[in-house]
């Protein structure tokens, strides 16, 4: 057997013990990501091979939690991708702006940077009191980061340039307090955020969305995975409610393209037809 089919191998048989442990399931995650991340973990520890890993996790909980870590999707920022937040500015904001009450839910929101994001914007423009931001993610360290607000100062001028990109109406700053190398994002803003712990693998329809925002994750799963959270999504949205991926993600080859109407197809947003 050669090096790459034993390592498949190993790999394997460590995502189930995860699984059989601790109840987190990767096994259909990209065999991509979870190599590049375990072996990284592998080398960062000392272990000369995945069996050690794997004979850790079971005497070793904050071992096994260090590894979750490392599987975890952790990557964000204030407006990532200002493009997409100015489309949805011009495109969608017009569309939840005939709800008397929007549910959006931020499915995979990692520390919670582009919810703070959305409800910098839906304040600005005057939806953010009758809207509920559901911001959820099976990271419980991210989660607990992200209610917490708090941010380093470092990353603030590139998110500043990010806003002014999607179109933001005000001055950044007017949205957080500096703390010395730190920034703490406002009350204002956290008031209709409902951070709560939700496993897109393993758990089911989370609530009945007007709008469903969850960029940049799909491309960790493999297909069927991806195809079994689209269903999950398209079960979560209102009839005409609105479905925004990243841009290396698409409906456009799955069985649910039809269901769908294309709002910004180079921002990859959709609205649903039923």
């Amino acid at each position: 057997m050669n090096y790459n089919g034993t390592l498949d191998l190993e790999v394997s048989s460590l995502l189930e013990t995860i699984y059989e442990k601790y109840g987190y399931d990767f096994r259909q995650y990209s065999q991509a990501h979870v190599k590049r991340r375990v072996m990284k973990r592998m080398t960062m520890s000392g272990f000369k091979d995945i069996f050690q890993i794997e004979s850790k996790l079971w005497n070793d909980e904050q071992f096994a939690f260090q590894l979750l870590q490392d599987l975890s999707i952790t990557v964000t920022e204030m407006f990532r991708d200002p493009k997409f937040y100015k489309s949805l500015r011009d495109r969608v904001i017009p569309i939840l702006k005939t709800y008397p009450f929007i549910k959006i839910w931020h499915a995979g929101c990692s520390t919670g940077q582009e919810a703070y994001s959305m409800a910098i914007m839906l304040q600005e423009e005057g939806l953010y009191d009758r809207t509920t931001i559901y911001a959820t993610d099976f990271n419980q360290q991210a989660l607990n980061h992200a209610k917490e607000g708090i941010f380093s100062n470092e990353r603030m001028k590139e998110y500043t340039a990010n806003y002014q990109l999607a179109g933001g109406k005000e001055s950044f700053s007017d949205y957080y307090t500096s703390n010395y190398d730190h920034v703490i994002m406002n009350k204002s803003l956290k008031k209709n955020i409902v951070w709560a712990n939700h496993n897109l693998v393993t758990d089911s329809v989370f609530a009945e969305a007007h709008l469903i925002v969850c960029r940049n994750v799909l491309i960790y799963f493999n297909s069927d995975l991806q195809n079994k959270v689209q269903y999950l999504f398209n079960e979560s949205l209102i009839k005409g409610g609105i479905l925004c991926l990243g841009t290396k993600e698409s409906l456009r080859f799955t069985d649910l393209y039809e269901k769908y109407s294309e709002l910004d197809n180079k921002q990859r947003i959709f609205k649903s037809k039923y």
